[in-house]
């Protein structure tokens, strides 16, 4: 991955982040890792926590952002989350996969978040 991917990567997450927050969620994890795979925020609000996978893009050439979250990404992001669900998991939360794509094109940014993007079985 080179730099400036990298680099808009996590702007991609601190734009993601800010717009998370100012929509009541609180942020618990960033980049929670195991292994080779990582989930890029892990949000809570009112007994939901949320696993976000963060897609940017500098422009629509290679489709919409959150298209990118294919089969492949969803089973890695279910595996992450099962451990970070048997580590700081509590009962009670409800749980859900959501996707948010950044598309920043020149000093505009548009963000789509999609709650609930993929099912997955949290369960051992």
């Amino acid at each position: 991955m080179s730099a400036a991917t990298q680099a808009l990567g996590e702007l991609g997450e601190r734009i993601a982040e800010r717009w998370l927050r100012a929509r009541g969620w609180r942020v618990v994890q960033r980049r929670f890792r195991s292994g080779h795979r990582d989930i890029d925020l892990v949000v809570e609000q009112e007994g939901v926590v949320a696993f976000v996978e963060v897609k940017a893009r500098r422009g629509e050439q290679f489709g919409d952002p959150v298209e990118a979250v294919n089969w492949r990404k969803q089973k890695e992001l279910g595996r992450s989350a099962r451990v970070w669900v048997a580590r700081h998991g509590r009962r009670d939360d409800a749980y859900r996969f959501d996707v948010i794509g950044v598309l920043v094109e020149g000093p505009r940014v548009r963000i789509r978040h999609v709650a609930n993007a993929f099912l997955l079985h949290l369960s051992a």
